[in-house]
């Protein structure tokens, strides 16, 4: 199953670095926002890279932004491949994409805590994440969803809900054999 939530999920998050990009340029257009260099300067302080000026950033830019969309688009993919699937998984996952931004962003000091952002910053890069959460789950519960049910949707087919009288699935049906 790993091999396989490995790729699928750099697939998938890809695919959803790729439409939030688009969507994100189509938001820049209409509102006159300028392009964000926190990827950029992120990565740099990440690796111990020298910082470089606005028009040299691009490519670290770019290396920031599809790398870490790619890369958590993996753990997307082992949510499917374990059964977290559909609309529901997608929210969670929106909150992982979330914090892991923030997380990484305010250790470097490149950026700040959400709440001191004003508001409509906060709701682009909320609607921003969110598209790309959900592209990237769609596009993992369906690949995902050749292999089969996962372990979490066989345990739930027992019985429907969350019974403290249902044990686990007999480890070769949680394998899915």
């Amino acid at each position: 199953m790993m091999k396989r939530a490995l790729w699928q999920g750099l697939l998938a998050g890809t695919t959803g670095v790729l439409v939030m990009t688009l969507g994100e340029k189509a938001e820049q257009r209409l509102t006159g926002r300028p392009d964000s260099h926190v990827p950029a300067r992120t990565l740099e302080r990440l690796t111990g890279m020298r910082e470089h000026s606005r028009r040299q950033a691009v490519p670290v830019n770019l290396a920031m932004h599809v790398g870490q969309g790619a890369l958590l688009g993996v753990l997307r993919s082992v949510m499917a491949h374990t059964g977290l699937r559909g609309p529901w998984s997608s929210a969670k996952f929106a909150v992982v994409r979330l914090t892991n931004d923030q997380i990484l962003e305010n250790a470097t000091g490149v950026g700040a805590p959400p709440q001191t952002w004003p508001r409509r910053e906060l709701v682009v890069d909320l609607l921003h994440k969110t598209v790309y959460a959900f592209t990237t789950g769609a596009v993992a519960d369906a690949l995902a969803a050749r292999s089969g049910p996962g372990p979490g949707q066989r345990h739930a087919a027992v019985r429907t809900g969350r019974q403290a009288d249902v044990g686990p699935v007999p480890r070769d049906q949680a394998r899915g054999r």
